[in-house]
């Protein structure tokens, strides 16, 4: 297979990634949205655990074409501090996008009734009010501010990262098992959904939120989606990933270096060898 086709296969399983966790976790984000009572009133762990199930899927449907990032804080991180061709970033993130985008096209064509009835039993529209907006991007919570916001997102993507990159590193004694990796970086999702889901939406992902954002813009949300009140759209593209930054430093310079088979290794090769005496 060339080269050129690889590529291409990795960047469709990209969009393929990212489309697979907006169709299902948007879905689950209509779902507390939409309804009254919301299915998840009282079991607000049951939509973290759908969306962190999307994102266990996605690897595996993906994991072996292109390594699953589907998310470019992800690959940014990568290419930083794993050696990923600084090439492929610009295209992944991009695939990402547009794979956010086409989820979100799923999710309206699914919802597209229920949110009309939404709007109209609470007197609200998409441009105006905004009016279910929060199916498919995110804003902050309660008295959070975009800058706060901010500095929420660098922290929860770093726990993300910090995560990824230990559930991942091939020295790492104590991490997941054979295939077993991608439940653990599902449960991951759903941790920090469950622990600060309500600061702003935990998007922790510029593809999760932008391409999203984008059709929900053509699809008449309009002002709401960009430039969105406080000129928010930028926070969950630019938290995450200095957020993916920050966590995959943390690990590289705080964690790794110390990995018993990895001090071992260089204690072994520091060592003078017996032939030398």
């Amino acid at each position: 297979m060339s080269k050129r086709k690889v590529f291409i296969g990795e960047l469709i399983s990209e969009c393929m990634a990212v489309f697979i966790i907006i169709a299902l976790g948007d879905s689950a984000a209509a779902m507390i949205t939409l309804y009254d009572p919301s299915p998840y009133q009282n079991a607000y762990w049951g939509v973290c655990i759908a969306w962190g199930l999307a994102v266990t899927i996605a690897i595996y449907v993906t994991g072996a074409v292109s390594g699953t990032h589907a998310n470019p804080a992800v690959t940014l991180a990568l290419a930083v501090f794993r050696g990923f061709s600084w090439k492929k970033v610009a295209p992944y993130c991009l695939a990402q996008v547009v794979g956010g985008f086409l989820g979100a096209a799923v999710v309206y064509l699914m919802f597209s009734p229920v949110i009309d009835h939404f709007n109209v039993v609470n007197h609200l529209t998409r441009a105006g009010d905004g009016g279910a907006a929060g199916v498919f991007f995110t804003h902050p919570g309660l008295a959070v501010t975009p800058m706060h916001a901010l500095l929420d997102q660098i922290i929860l993507t770093a726990f993300l990262l910090l995560g990824i990159f230990a559930i991942t590193e091939e020295w790492n004694t104590q991490a997941p098992m054979a295939n077993s990796g991608a439940l653990i970086i599902g449960l991951l999702v759903a941790l920090i959904g469950a622990s600060a889901g309500y600061l702003e939406a935990w998007a922790l992902n510029p593809a999760r939120d932008f391409g999203p954002r984008l059709f929900a813009f053509l699809a008449g949300w309009g002002p709401q989606a960009f430039p969105s009140p406080d000129n928010y759209w930028w926070v969950p593209i630019v938290g995450p990933l200095i957020g993916g930054v920050v966590g995959g430093a943390a690990y590289q310079y705080l964690i790794r270096p110390f990995l018993p088979p990895r001090s071992q290794r260089r204690e072994q090769q520091a060592e003078p060898s017996t032939a030398a005496n």
